[in-house]
């Protein structure tokens, strides 16, 4: 079946407010023509409010980089999923891999994050994939099926109709490595049979399933035409609105 192509740009710790509206505004004239990509842009925190100033009246959709599972307390500098809500975003990147190189994040913190995001109304985006090590010890399909089972342990399938996975191989993430297109194509493809086993064959079918990891307009097009990939979550290509326009008008012309 063909699902829709989501193409997510995570902005990660870049752009002061004034940058960030400058930059959403360029994407949202340079993507005006798009009428079957799906587009989420994930500025820093503290310009989701001031983007969404900018993207609201468009097909862009605004989402955050990372949340806390609580609804509110003595969690100094975290942000929960209802702030997040609140500032017109709708998507929230989970479990990425740079949160759980550097700030500790688990299997069982995603998976908190992953219920309080849906118990809020946001689509989680949900990252999986494994360091260079573990994949040349040949455990990678180890690895990310140890990452789905724990992130999405307990919930339903009906919850699971709004969460994205995002296949991020660590090892290529802001090194310029890119999986070749057979690659991930065979981790994804073991991804979406791991999800019908969990979840059915009606969630393995249907569910969005992005890679990530050096993607740019040079490789979108060989990576999106595999068929278990349905989309990218763009680094720093999505830092240009040019290379980021690139990258969604090839996945327009793909549908």
């Amino acid at each position: 079946m063909k699902r829709q192509i989501v193409i997510a740009g995570n902005w990660k710790m870049h752009k002061t407010n004034s940058e960030a509206m400058q930059l959403a505004n360029q994407v949202r004239i340079k993507t005006m023509d798009i009428t079957k990509t799906q587009i989420v842009i994930c500025p820093p925190f503290t310009a989701l409010a001031p983007v969404y100033e900018v993207i609201g009246d468009s097909r862009i959709h605004l989402g955050a980089q990372n949340m806390f599972w609580e609804k509110e307390g003595a969690f100094t500098g975290e942000i929960s999923a209802g702030m997040i809500k609140s500032t017109g975003a709708d998507y929230v990147i989970i479990g990425h891999s740079e949160r759980r190189q550097y700030f500790g994040e688990s299997d069982e913190t995603v998976n908190k994050k992953v219920k309080a995001a849906l118990e809020n109304g946001l689509k989680p985006i949900v990252c999986v994939g494994e360091t260079l090590e573990e994949r040349e010890a040949n455990i990678t399909l180890k690895v990310v099926s140890r990452q789905i089972r724990g992130a999405f342990a307990d919930l339903s399938a009906e919850q699971m109709k709004k969460v994205i996975v995002a296949y991020e191989p660590v090892w290529a993430i802001g090194t310029g490595k890119t999986a070749t297109p057979e690659q991930a194509q065979q981790v994804h493809q073991e991804i979406r049979q791991l999800l019908t086993e969990m979840f059915g064959s009606e969630i393995g079918e249907k569910m969005v399933i992005q890679y990530g990891g050096s993607v740019k307009p040079a490789n979108a097009e060989s990576l999106l035409s595999q068929p278990d990939i349905d989309g990218a979550l763009v680094g720093g290509a999505c830092l240009k609105a040019d290379s980021f326009s690139d990258i969604i008008h090839i996945a327009e012309k793909l549908q």
